[in-house]
């Protein structure tokens, strides 16, 4: 499933998609970071939702927790839609 901006990450593995918007998620953030589970798939834009995955790293992405949600209920490959940056404009 696309995460934005050209990034991946298997359905199956994911357990949680949840907005970045709250101090303990963002906590969460700063935890993974200091740990090496944080895998940053923004390319450098602002983060907007955080991902969790079975394998305990935390996947923060530049796409809402809405899109994404709508991704993860569509069957098949998802690719990024062409105005996908657009989003931080």
């Amino acid at each position: 499933m696309s995460v934005g901006f050209g990034n991946a990450v298997v359905k199956e593995r994911i357990i949680a998609i949840v907005s970045s918007d709250s101090a303990p998620v963002r906590r969460v953030i700063q935890e993974a970071r200091r740990t090496g589970r944080l895998i940053d798939a923004t390319q450098g834009h602002r983060t907007r939702s955080v991902i969790f995955a079975d394998s305990g790293q935390i996947i923060v992405s530049g796409l809402a927790r809405e899109t994404l949600t709508k991704r993860l209920g569509q069957p098949g490959p998802v690719h990024d839609s062409p105005d996908e940056g657009a989003q931080d404009a």
